[in-house]
């Protein structure tokens, strides 16, 4: 997943995508501990997915924070 569509997404809709990525690679790690995973980069695409999430929300976060703060 690109960065840019990742900010195209509405705060609540990427929520519920980091959400879903944290399942997916808790399955994936389970899959790589009982040696039934097929591709390991699998593992680090998901890890990258979600970080990019977690800074995207994190950004908007700030601004919110920013922006609110009076002078």
């Amino acid at each position: 997943m690109k960065i840019k569509e990742i900010r195209e997404k509405e705060t609540s809709h990427l929520v519920h995508e980091l959400a879903e990525l944290q399942k997916h690679l808790y399955a994936l790690r389970s899959q790589a501990a009982t040696e039934k995973l097929e591709k390991s980069s699998e593992l680090g695409k998901a890890r990258k997915d979600i970080a990019r999430i977690q800074t995207v929300i994190r950004q908007r976060e700030l601004a919110e924070i920013k922006t609110a703060a009076p002078k």
